[in-house]
């Protein structure tokens, strides 16, 4: 069994912390119960000094930043930590020589880190919740990430000093940040017949997808809006990763990236309240990790740039469930339901002065063995392009629904298909639909960011709705 690691946000090598103790008088580890994890394989060095495969697990929610690693074989163990049983009782169902000797450091680090319910968890969460009130704005995660590996660079170029003080490594940040947008918009528009928009769309679509692999449909959208109308605000509609809200969740904060601050919008927040009731707000605290909305952020600010008043456009983040599941009605019937968001919503912005911006934040299909499918796609078989074209074709086939203007019939479709491809954005992609009510819909483009061996593939579009 490893030692509990500490995730280092930085992508270097994960560094073992010291090992945690069981406690034999903690009812929550004598009768564990596994919360919401994900599991991933990675390849470690055993004793031996051999390669071995070693499983991660790691918290589902992003609660807990921690990672546990032990062995694969604790597949076996982890669906009998419900609650209902104590240790004994796990050895024994298990069988094939698991022992109380293995099984104790094992609780002792998923509690540890946050992985199982009891105290340790739940002062993580309270103070992550403490941290998400006593603040005004987001604290950039996603956008910071990319900004510091474009520092990075430029310091392995010589142009910075490793050692530099913070305020001038934020401010290379910005604007390294700043050029790389400029750069790919500039790159993906060379050459197109209509580079620009001639007005402010009343929507667009563009991928949550991280910068490397979705730049190419954040620039085609966000590039052709440099010389269009300035709107007011935006509504960036995301995706639920990690959260538990069951229905439509909303953000009552503003968001930091290393371009600044935007601020939120009190107004259309308090309408959308007014109109839905704090239900939509209840479960605000999924926004805290959430990347949909967020990557979003500093193309609006490169793009809208500072209005007259000195700021940037005004955000809010909305992050919208599945309507496949239950027809558009929250998971449990109590959170705020698709049809009434889109209602109050399409109100709150007519009854406001300036112009609103709506974006879906989308990705589409989620395919290959990393989503859980059994074959790979490589690029380099009969098979592998036959694989990847079937999945082109349904998107693109679904993509017609939203340009032909009938978000309803993608919601049937995919419900009636049970949604084969895992897209992981009908709830955005159909509210923003809904919610502009566009005589026209262009799709800009369609692509798909895959490895070579067909192990992951995820596709995204750009569009453009009035």
């Amino acid at each position: 069994m490893s030692q509990n690691p500490q995730h280092d946000p930085s992508g270097g090598a994960v560094q073992p912390q010291p090992a945690a103790k069981f406690d034999p008088a903690a009812d929550h580890q004598n009768k564990p119960r596994l919360r919401a994890i994900r599991g991933f394989m990675a390849m470690a060095q055993a004793p031996d000094g051999k390669q071995a495969p070693i499983m991660g697990l790691s918290d589902a929610r992003q609660i807990s930043e921690k990672v546990v690693m032990t062995v694969p074989a604790v597949q076996m163990i982890l669906p009998l930590m419900d609650g209902s049983n104590d240790l004994d009782q796990i050895v024994q169902k298990v069988g094939r020589g698991l022992t109380r000797q293995f099984l104790e450091p094992l609780v002792a680090q998923l509690d540890d880190a946050g992985l199982i319910e009891g105290p340790t968890f739940q002062a993580m969460l309270a103070k992550m919740r403490q941290e998400f009130d006593s603040s005004t704005h987001l604290p950039p995660g996603s956008t910071a990430a990319f900004a510091d590996l474009l520092v990075k660079q430029a310091a392995e170029a010589g142009e910075i000093a490793a050692d530099a003080p913070e305020a001038q490594r934020d401010e290379l940040a910005a604007r390294k940040l700043r050029a790389q947008l400029d750069a790919w918009m500039d790159e993906a528009l060379r050459g197109e017949d209509d580079p620009t928009f001639d007005r402010l769309p009343k929507a667009i679509v563009a991928p949550h997808l991280d910068y490397p692999r979705g730049w190419e449909n954040y620039a085609l959208v966000y590039g052709r809006m440099r010389v269009t109308d300035r709107p007011d605000r935006v509504v960036i509609l995301g995706t639920n990763h990690f959260g538990v809200s069951t229905g439509v969740c909303l953000c009552d904060k503003g968001y930091r990236t290393p371009l600044g601050a935007c601020d939120t919008d009190p107004q259309l927040i308090g309408a959308l309240r007014a109109a839905l009731g704090d239900a939509l707000i209840e479960n605000r605290y999924d926004h805290e990790r959430e990347h949909s909305v967020e990557l979003h952020v500093p193309w609006i600010q490169q793009v809208f740039g500072k209005g007259d008043d000195g700021a940037f456009p005004r955000i809010v983040g909305v992050l919208v469930h599945d309507p496949c599941v239950k027809n558009g009605e929250s998971y449990d019937g109590k959170g705020v339901a698709l049809k009434p968001f889109v209602d109050a919503l399409k109100k709150a912005i007519a009854s406001l002065p300036g112009r609103t911006l709506i974006v879906a934040s989308a990705d589409l299909s989620h395919v290959g063995p990393s989503f859980g499918d059994k074959e790979p796609m490589p690029e380099d078989s009969e098979e592998g392009v036959a694989g990847r074209n079937k999945v082109f074709e349904h998107d693109r086939e679904m993509l017609q629904h939203l340009v032909d203007r009938k978000p309803a019939e993608l919601v049937s479709a995919m419900a009636w298909q049970k949604n084969p491809t895992r897209w992981c954005s009908i709830g955005n992609l159909v509210a923003a639909a809904m919610v502009a009510d566009p005589a026209e819909v262009r799709l800009l483009n369609y692509a798909a960011a895959a490895d070579p061996q067909g192990v992951t593939m995820v596709s995204s579009a750009s569009m453009a709705m009035w």
